[in-house]
């Protein structure tokens, strides 16, 4: 905000607020009326230089910040003394919310004082010298989120006041899940706590389950991704002609609650229609959840339960165990008693994604996780579980953000910021950079893929046009005409090669253990490279031998001609289509060669290459024990993949597949099979991107290995 316009606010709202006391003996169209004098005061002139105008002051008073009738400012109008709690003050009085920031002078973050009934979020609550500053926002799991800018002011408020944190204090002690817990109340997230949704993972609003991850900040495009952005910062309402932008149908909130996307093309309640808004999905859950709550409370807890979204405390005893909240029942004598840990956890999130009624848009894929863990929680112990079959928790692999690709920055001493080298695939800013730019610097950490990662225009989608794409061995490939093909190669190529493999074991002797040397390892889902084959190089190649090079298959040449490029499933329709088939891996075609040596000649190519894969391994442990001297394990979900096998028994167990114990004794022969053995099981489509290739790069694999082992190499080379 401009010092000038800022300085203005200020003088404003300090004349609002008097203008305020003042208005039962000045009346004025301009000023929002406040209290009137007591009778017994008689009311001083008003100096004609206040009555002016205040910017939106119609629209702030048809708000609900100005809403002086509300119980969010009218509950402690009763009390005595007529004061709200400090607990409270921060966002249920204008005065409260000053005190909070330290537009008071007193210390900020803290309310030093409970403020007397009757302020309402005023004018001069945000536009302050503290909160022109405020750019920061503690949350109620104890994190704190820097750098918001003036949207700071509205998630001081719409955080809600508890978190993952204050339900686990309140079970502390607690030693079985299942058992009611004596005196235990509900917990409840408050109200209108966007953030938590926005946020997610990142201030843990919801209640996570340990064994689970889960989506984070929520990125919408450019140029909406803040409160204001979507809200009218004075009547709070919908921006639609925003939405509209993007999303034809938004013209009202109905609208908004029918849009979704084709990053969200999962099926999540399961209810078998993918075209319903993902607030219908959200809907979905909750029903689900709320049937399962109610099926543990009767069967497990002991108390039938109720919930009332208007009555506090929410959840009640179901007298008449009819499943129906009747008045009689939801009033506070009558407050649910029988919490076990399981079923308030569940509680805790049902509530949480009840009171936030744009949870949907404001994080939607959060609340779907936190509710489907929810009923995956309690069907642990139903007799009878909710029927999750069909219903998918995360999204696909591009949008999944509670992924390790999206989520292994999160928590590092550099605040979640992707290094330079990994940005282009792991964060939805980093291809576009390097389109526009030829290179990449470290990018913030992200929640998966964004619409304006592969499309230069989110109004018409149309795609980034790319001719041709660098591969880590320097070769620059394409395919012709097909822009959103050399899009996925930008990625699904691998880290390394042929090329930087050679540069690692220059100058050294093949059979020698050489200090310093370390696992190359070419990454994740290098399909563009195994389908390009020798002109990629993006295995290890043999010098001496010959490669195949790109695999041409017939009508179905380029990615997103088989795969589909929003839910990346491969089309297995129309590979039975032709094939006469219902596993693709059973596909053979013309290949007529025994090249695993196991005597089957009528096995699919995925028989072929998984069976030369096993061959590969059994020799790289052989070569590890006996012409290195240190046995090795792989495994493939740990990092960096390959140990020293402690016990020499030839399975890898938890306390061998950790980073202290990876294997270190690399000899050159020895990395450049490990190299290949590792894309192979980083590429699980390679059977179908270019079986001659894989299964030549593992064949002379094997062989090479084979010549120090002194193991017999059977089958033939494709």
């Amino acid at each position: 905000m401009r010092t000038s316009h800022f300085k203005y606010l200020v003088l404003v709202g300090i004349v609002f607020l008097m203008a305020g006391v003042l208005a039962a003996c000045a009346q004025t169209t301009q000023v929002p009326e406040a209290s009137p004098c007591p009778e017994a005061t008689p009311c001083p002139e008003v100096p004609e230089s206040a009555m002016v105008d205040v910017p939106y002051a119609d629209l702030w008073a048809a708000s609900g910040h100005a809403d002086a009738a509300a119980p969010a400012f009218t509950h402690w109008d009763e009390d005595d003394p007529q004061v709200v709690e400090v607990a409270c003050a921060k966002c249920h009085s204008g005065a409260g919310f000053m005190d909070y920031v330290g537009a008071d002078g007193s210390a900020q973050f803290t309310v030093d004082v409970a403020p007397p009934v009757g302020s309402v979020v005023t004018c001069t609550a945000c536009h302050n010298d503290a909160t022109a500053d405020l750019s920061s926002v503690m949350f109620p799991s104890g994190v704190m989120i820097e750098g918001l800018g003036a949207e700071a002011v509205c998630m001081t408020c719409h955080q809600g006041n508890a978190s993952k944190v204050q339900v686990d204090e309140s079970l502390a002690g607690a030693t079985d899940e299942d058992t009611v817990v004596p005196d235990l109340g509900f917990t409840n997230i408050h109200y209108y706590a966007a953030a938590v949704a926005r946020y997610g993972t990142l201030v843990k609003g919801g209640y996570e389950y340990d064994d689970q991850t889960y989506d984070a900040k929520w990125e919408h495009v450019q140029g909406v991704q803040t409160c204001t952005d979507c809200h009218n910062s004075h009547s709070l309402e919908l921006e639609l002609e925003t939405c509209v932008t993007c999303h034809p149908g938004a013209t009202s909130v109905e609208g908004v609650r029918d849009i979704r996307m084709q990053s969200s093309s999962s099926d999540y309640d399961g209810d078998g229609d993918v075209e319903e808004g993902i607030a219908s999905e959200v809907a979905g859950l909750q029903e689900l959840l709320y049937s399962a709550m109610q099926a543990y409370a009767s069967e497990i807890a002991g108390s039938p339960v109720i919930y009332s979204a208007t009555a506090y405390p929410y959840f009640f005893i179901d007298t008449n165990a009819d499943g129906q909240a009747g008045e009689d029942e939801t009033i506070f004598p009558n407050a649910y008693k029988s919490w076990t840990p399981r079923l308030l956890k569940a509680a805790y999130n049902y509530q949480t994604s009840i009171k936030d009624p744009g949870a949907y848009v404001h994080g939607g894929k959060y609340i779907i996780q936190l509710l489907h863990d929810s009923i995956a929680s309690l069907n642990e112990k139903l007799a009878t579980p909710v029927d999750l079959t069909l219903a998918e928790r995360d999204d696909p692999g591009h949008f999944a953000g509670s992924v390790e690709a999206f989520r292994h920055w999160d928590g590092e001493e550099d605040g979640g910021v992707v290094a330079r080298s990994c940005a282009k695939c792991h964060t939805g800013t980093g291809l576009p950079q390097l389109i526009a730019e030829g290179t990449n610097i470290s990018q913030p950490a992200g929640d998966g893929l964004l619409c304006e990662t592969c499309h230069s225009d989110v109004t018409t989608f149309a795609l980034y046009e790319l001719e041709t794409v660098s591969f880590p061995s320097g070769a620059k490939l394409g395919f012709e005409g097909s822009a959103a093909d050399n899009i996925c190669l930008s990625c699904h190529q691998g880290v390394e090669s042929t090329v930087s493999v050679n540069n690692a074991i220059t100058g050294l002797e093949l059979d020698t253990v050489a200090e310093g040397l370390g696992f190359r390892n070419v990454h994740y889902f290098a399909a563009g490279s195994t389908v390009f084959g020798t002109e990629a190089k993006g295995v290890y190649e043999y010098e001496g031998k010959e490669y195949a090079g790109r695999f041409a298959h017939p009508n179905y040449e380029t990615c997103t001609s088989c795969h589909d490029a929003h839910m990346l499933k491969p089309d297995i329709d129309a590979c039975v289509g032709c094939h006469q088939v219902e596993d693709p891996g059973s596909i053979r075609m013309n290949s007529k060669g025994d090249y695993d040596g196991d005597g089957d000649t009528t096995e699919g190519l995925k028989g072929e290459t998984d069976t030369l894969a096993e061959a590969l391994y059994t020799e790289l442990q052989k070569y590890a024990a006996d012409v290195v001297g240190t046995p090795m394990v792989y495994a493939s979900s740990a990092y960096p993949y390959f140990f020293i096998d402690t016990n020499a028994d030839g399975v890898a167990t938890p306390d061998e597949t950790i980073y202290p114990n990876r294997y270190t004794t690399w000899t050159p022969r020895l990395l450049q099979a490990a190299y290949n053995y590792q894309y192979y099981q980083k590429d699980p489509g390679a059977y179908v991107h270019n079986a001659t290739y894989m299964m030549q790069v593992l064949y002379d694999s094997v062989a090479d290995l084979a010549t120090k082992t002194g193991s017999s190499v059977l089958g033939e080379r494709p």
